[in-house]
């Protein structure tokens, strides 16, 4: 049994004394949370030893725990030797010196150790010097540098826009140097697809840090330049300028699968140095080539030469042989066509190439091929993929079925092995042979392959630290994390995902669980074995329908709670099938080859490439011209027999398959090329004042392009001395580039265009220039100028900035115009401000006059000359012209149209913004129709306000432009909104009605809606169709939605909704029917149901009432109806307990008046009278009159008076008494001097009269007037007014007795109904008075 000790902080120590006296230390009680330990307590607490934790496996012991092991082991034998010394006082002061200088000396060395650790030396990263941008010429070498301190020693990545640089994969292209902490990034033979924004991260364990650094690169316009002579390509180290030049060139090579060609030419480098040889360098489709077992490369001295071991299709491509000196390079190419073997059965497919592995994990590997170039008799039905271990000669099969992708991810590989892949095709006819076979691939965790090429990360430092170990053992992993489906097709659906962060050290398997659409079972896939890589293939699934899936993970300790789920994934295949090629175009090229050209399939996702096919006119046999898939849109098809007619056709493909063949080519016969000539020169030619050694050219495009695209133009100079010109020469010839030019010599150009039938007549030679230094402060003259948008009063004039800003940039530019047929002080400028576009719009002009043009550029230092004059353009709009033009359709997509009807054969519209090339193609997509072009806003914004342009090439300049302002793109966004989501109109919004026998009505009515109009009735948002309870009805000519109810129910409480749908266009209105609102409306629908049942038989009219007579006698009345053929009982009851009282009141008799002897009294008598009775006088309707000692009021017995002492004149007018019993009231009016009127609450005749009521609700409601129940329609008698959603008014002109009636107001939204009655009652009194005489 081993014992070990532990040293213990003093923080932890008590002292306590044993039975002999000793003394002994003891923990103190630990805490119930406190960290695990290994420290071993007995039951009292008493640390008894150290427990050796016990690891997973011994086999894993590390370098840590077998130090902390030795550690312990050998302090607890030291311990073991107890020796009892008897100490004399000089031996215990010794001790205590020798203790003291050892303490001292443990602390200097624990500050040592502590100023030496690396935790306190590390430091994340820091750049000393950051990487500049930098400005190149096209075709030159740019090193970025920088200098980063940190440690560890971080890493360094160059990344071009946020994309990782591989300078290993394209050594052609990138060299990346890393050198004590200096680091380096040099990008060889510059284009303009290298200009970019380039950043270096530096990463270490402590910290990232990263610097930006762009790179432009400019293109290098033709310069001619001028010198005695160059010394580029000199090499100093030798002393000689080394020349290259190769001889016995390889041609264009053909080889069949399975054979060896050999490729060779021979190198001739002058002078000869002793013990100096270029490098030679092979490219295939300028990728370099390394030795393998299947290349093999050889260099003599004089020839070298390239060995392709057992030819593949693989191997067909461009050869490129590249002799590297210390002076330049030299290159020559040549293509290597491979054709397949002999098949032996006939009819079936060949074999597939470009077998690849990729993401190879523990268990699992995607392999990729591409389709062969022929099919076989029938269609590819699909493809077996093979594996076998390497080292052994075993092929097994990894899918029983075919797959028809091009791509198959294979599982069940063994982890650490290494295995090869190959792939088979099978057709109708058979099974093919198979590939060759790809590179090995070993089965492991990436993260352990990329440790394996890391190699160590820091440097050893001699320091071991120890940590104690996290118990691990028995936990159970968390759930992954990110389940992604990567890959989804009919065959297969391959999942990905991250590993959980709690794992332990033992790592993790998982499950995988699917679970089918609208179901809740979730089924383990692999129920076997569990994976260990995190991909994982499922196959077997039902094409169509739809899965979620989700992972578990596992270790020994069980296994996880599940992922997230994925979400319902449907299995099918992802990728389309591409579409077929443009039309091909065949042109001459050798004797024994045509070029071939097409338009590049469209809308095709990933993309592998294109096969052409030949055939011999008459025949329809149809051979492969490349057998190895290429992406570029133009190929050599060699092999041809020279003066055969031959006809070609493309096809694109893809991982899913190849796409239609295109249409037929025109035939071709395969001869050599001839040279014809454009049908115009080119356009004059402009040359620019030199800068001492060296000219600029500038010319412009040829007006007709003779059906073709340019696809360059030669460049020929001459001499010239005083009227002797010399002879031309080829400027951008290559065995003329040696020719030697001198300063101050006056030369002449001329340009010659080229397109693919050949090259056009030269142009017209330029004038004399002298090559001398340019020495002018202000800018050169602006070149290019042309014209757009030529119309009767305006025209579009743009230009390119000068090749030569002067001592400052240019910063604007003037155009300047006159009539052609005016002098030269006819010149007037167009505008004053100095203009920053290269483009103008000039208005004003004169229809049918020419005018010429020329522009002058301006910098700091003032304004240059003027550019070369442009014209004359002639303002007139040509007939048949049309303009771009905006159209909304009904899916809302906004686009601009632009139609021409004299399109030629290659005419093409080219759209620009600004008159810019377009170089964002997301905001716009273009689709060309025969005459039509139409430019789509993929998502309009902001981002899209400016001026689009529209030009039609190769005619007599046909063009328009739109201008797109923030104001005009609102209104098409609202426009293309309606367009998308249109609403249909409703005139009457929902509204209720109850009808007769309680049935309620729900109805709205729409204001157009067409054939195609469907209702959807729902209630509480449930669809509720016709049956006994509802009754629908749509009449679609009127517009009007009906539903009927015969009854309302507690549970019809809710919202009722029509939602209406015509085709595109929906609507919706709604009412709500909650609370005491319906409970009233169902109250008073039961209550006339009842009443209509109890209509049916013998029933009451009126209801028993009773009167009150002016005697104030009580008399019961009611009205009943009977007819014979009814058949029934009805019953009326009244109470007048209560309504007798409430109801009782008195006679009220008219004032009379009574002169007496103090004056006069007004009285009446009432015929009942009691203690509410309230009694007032008025006098002229302004006040009460306040009783005072001449005027008094009172009640006597059943008589009211009023007593006027000793009246005056004042007391002349109408007097009123206001009688209150407490809930009514009576008003006698008498006219003291005149008569008094006795109706009460009526109208006098009146010119008109005015009725308003205020009305409030949400929505605005509907309003309507009626009298005596029918609806009053404005007109010159009856006004009704509106007004601000508030005011409802109606005023009745010249008013009669027969306006009196009954009115009401009634409002109405989908929320109810209400209304407002009133009485109107008009009189004559002239008829009042008659009335009163005949009573009398």
């Amino acid at each position: 049994m081993k014992h070990c000790c532990c040293l213990l902080p003093p923080s932890l120590k008590t002292s306590v004394k044993t039975e002999k006296g000793q003394e002994v230390v003891k923990l103190s009680p630990l805490p119930k949370r406190a960290k695990r330990t290994y420290l071993a307590m007995d039951t009292d607490k008493e640390i008894i030893g150290y427990v050796i934790p016990v690891f997973r496996d011994v086999t894993e012991e590390g370098i840590n725990y077998v130090a902390m092991r030795n550690l312990f082991v050998r302090e607890a034998r030291e311990a073991l030797d107890v020796k009892v010394v008897k100490k004399t006082r000089s031996t215990h002061i010794r001790e205590s010196a020798e203790r003291m200088e050892l303490s001292r000396t443990m602390d200097e060395w624990a500050e040592f150790r502590k100023k030496m650790n690396p935790d306190s030396l590390t430091h994340p990263p820091e750049f000393i010097v950051k990487p500049r941008g930098q400005t190149v010429w096209e075709g030159k070498t740019v090193k970025l540098h920088c200098t980063v301190a940190g440690w560890p020693k971080p890493r360094v990545a160059w990344y071009k826009n946020n994309v990782l640089i591989d300078a290993k994969a394209h050594p052609e292209k990138y060299t990346v140097e890393s050198n004590y902490n200096m680091h380096s990034l040099e990008i060889k033979n510059c284009d303009f697809l290298d200009t970019a924004r380039y950043h270096v991260s530096s990463l270490n364990v402590k910290g990232e840090a990263s610097s930006v650094a762009a790179i432009v690169v400019k293109i290098v316009i033709l310069i001619l330049y001028f010198s005695s002579m160059s010394a580029d390509g000199f090499c100093p180290e030798h002393g000689v300028t080394f020349e290259t030049t190769i001889i016995d060139k390889f041609e264009v090579a053909f080889g069949r699968e399975g054979e060896t060609m050999s490729l060779g030419c021979t190198v001739i480098v002058y002078p000869t140095v002793k013990k100096y040889q270029p490098e030679v360098v092979w490219y295939r489709n300028s990728v370099p080539l390394k030795p393998s077992k299947w290349v093999r490369t050889h260099w003599s001295g004089e020839r070298a030469t390239l060995t392709l071991v057992h030819l593949n299709k693989e191997d067909e491509g461009m050869y490129t042989l590249r002799v590297n000196t210390k002076s330049g390079f030299d290159t020559y190419s040549a293509y290597v066509f491979v054709r397949d073997a002999d098949v032996e059965v006939e009819g079936v497919p060949v074999a597939p190439l470009d077998v690849r592995c990729h993401d190879a994990n523990k268990d699992y590997v995607v392999v990729t091929w591409k389709q062969p170039a022929v099919e076989g008799s029938s269609s590819i039905l699909g493809y077996y993929i093979d594996r076998c271990e390497v080292g052994t000669h075993h092929w097994a099969q990894c899918n029983e079925n075919p797959v028809k992708y091009a791509r198959f991810p294979v599982t069940g590989l063994v982890e650490g092995r290494s295995y090869i892949f190959r792939v088979r095709a099978l057709n109708m006819a058979g099974v093919s042979r198979p590939s060759r076979v790809s590179e090995p691939v070993v089965a492991m965790d990436p993260s352990d392959r990329a440790r394996l090429r890391a190699g160590p990360s820091a440097p050893w430092t001699g320091m071991i630290k120890f940590t104690e170990e996290d118990p691990t053992v028995g936990v159970v992993p968390g759930e992954p994390t990110d389940v992604v489906v990567t890959e989804a097709t009919k065959s297969y659906v391959v999942l990905a995902w991250k590993p959980p962060v709690q794992r332990g050290h033992e790592g993790v398997m998982y499950y995988i669980e699917k679970c089918i659409s609208g179901t809740d079972t979730w089924q383990r896939v692999n129920t076997g074995m569990p994976v260990k890589s995190p991909r994982f293939a499922l196959f077997d699934l039902a094409e169509g329908k739809s899965y979620s899936f989700r992972v578990r993970c596992c270790n020994s300790a069980g296994v996880g709670e599940p992922s997230e789920s994925t979400g319902e994934i449907t299995v099918g295949d992802k990728l389309d099938l591409p579409s077929a090629p443009g039309s091909p175009v065949a042109t001459r090229n050798t004797d024994t080859s045509v070029v071939v050209f097409w338009a590049a399939s469209k809308d095709v996702k990933h993309l592998v490439g294109y096969y052409i096919e030949c055939s011999v006119v008459g025949t329809d046999v149809w051979m492969p011209c490349n057998n190895k898939p290429v992406k570029q849109t133009r190929f050599v098809c060699h092999g041809l027999t020279t003066g055969t007619n031959y006809v070609f056709r493309v096809k694109a493909v893809n991982a899913a398959g190849y796409s239609q063949s295109s249409s037929n080519s025109d035939a071709v016969v395969v001869q050599a090329a001839i040279c014809e000539c454009l049908r115009h020169n080119s356009s004059p030619l402009f040359t620019l004042p030199a800068v001492k050694d060296y000219m600029v050219l500038t010319w412009t495009a040829p007006a007709n392009n003779g059906g073709a695209d340019i696809r360059g133009y030669f460049v020929d100079y001459r001499t010239v001395k005083g009227n002797v010109v010399g002879k031309w020469h080829e400027m951008n010839h290559q065995a003329l580039t040696t020719t030697s030019y001198k300063e101050n010599v006056f030369y002449q150009f001329q340009v010659r265009a080229m397109n693919m039938a050949g090259v056009s007549k030269a142009s017209l030679p330029s004038a004399s220039l002298e090559c001398k230094e340019w020495t002018i402060t202000v800018p050169g003259a602006p070149v290019g100028l042309h014209v757009l948008e030529v119309r009767d009063t305006s025209v579009v004039v743009l230009w390119e900035p000068p090749a030569f800003d002067g001592r400052t940039p240019v910063n604007g530019y003037y155009l300047d115009i006159k009539e052609a047929s005016a002098g030269e002080e006819g010149w007037k400028a167009v505008h004053e401000k100095a203009n920053k576009m290269k483009y103008m719009k000039v208005t004003g002009l004169k229809a049918g006059t020419s005018y010429v043009f020329h522009v002058r550029a301006q910098n700091l230092a003032g304004v240059g000359k003027p550019s070369a004059v442009l014209g004359p353009i002639l303002a007139q709009t040509r007939p048949g012209t049309k303009e771009i033009y905006v159209d909304v359709d009904d899916n809302g997509v906004i686009s601009m149209i632009f139609e021409c009807s004299e399109m030629k054969e290659g005419s093409e519209f080219v759209w620009s913004k600004n008159y810019k090339a377009m170089t964002d193609t997301s905001r716009l997509t273009i689709i060309n129709e025969k005459g039509k072009s139409r430019a789509i806003f993929n998502n309009p914004s902001l981002e899209d306000l400016g001026t689009f342009s529209c030009v039609v090439t190769n005619t007599d300049g046909i063009s328009s432009s739109y201008t797109l302002t923030e104001e005009g793109l609102k209104r098409l966004l609202d426009i293309s909104h309606d367009h998308k989501f249109p609403v249909i109109p409703f005139k009457n919004e929902m509204a209720m009605e109850l009808l007769e026998k309680g049935c309620v009505r729900f109805w709205c009515q729409v204001e157009k809606c067409t054939s195609a109009c469907d209702v959807e009735y729902v209630f509480n948002d449930v669809i509720i169709t016709q049956g006994k309870k509802y009754t629908m009805n749509f009449n679609k000519s009127t517009g009007i939605i009906e539903m009927f109810m015969d009854s309302l129910e507690v549970t019809d409480e809710g919202t009722f909704t029509f939602n209406l749908v015509d085709g595109k266009a929906k609507g919706t209105t709604s009412l709500v029917l909650i609370g005491d609102e319906f409970r009233a409306l169902q109250k008073k629908s039961e209550f006339e149901r009842a009443e209509w049942v109890r209509k049916q038989g013998p029933h009451f009219v009126e209801y028993l009432d009773f009167t009150v007579t002016q005697e104030c006698d009580v008399l019961l009345k009611c009205k009943y109806k009977h007819d014979n053929w009814l058949q029934g009982k009805d019953k009326s009851t009244y109470s007048l307990t209560d309504a007798g009282k409430s109801r009782r009141k008195g006679f009220y008799h008219e004032i009379q008046v009574l002169s007496t002897e103090h004056g006069i009294v007004l009285y009446s008598t009432v015929t009942y009278c009691h203690e509410d009775l309230r009694v007032g006088w008025l006098h002229k309707y302004v006040n009460d009159l306040i009783p005072f000692t001449r005027v008094k009021s009172g009640v006597t017995g059943d008589q009211l008076w009023l007593k006027i002492n000793e009246p005056t004149e004042k007391d002349k007018g109408k007097y009123t008494m206001d009688i209150f019993d407490g809930k009514d009231g009576v008003k006698r009016v008498f006219e003291l001097s005149g008569k008094a009127w006795e109706e009460e609450g009526k109208v006098k005749k009146l010119d008109s009269l005015n009725l308003t009521g205020n009305v409030w609700g949400e929505p605005v409601p509907e309003v309507s007037w009626t009298k005596n129940d029918k609806e009053l329609v404005s007109d010159e008698h009856y006004k009704l007014k509106f007004e601000h959603g508030k005011f409802a008014s109606i005023t009745i002109a010249a008013v009669t007795t027969a306006d009196s009636g009954k009115y009401a107001l009634l409002v109405k939204n989908k929320y109810g109904t209400e209304a407002g009655e009133f009485t109107v009652s008009v009189y004559n009194p002239e008829d009042e008075e008659s009335k009163e005489e005949k009573r009398d």
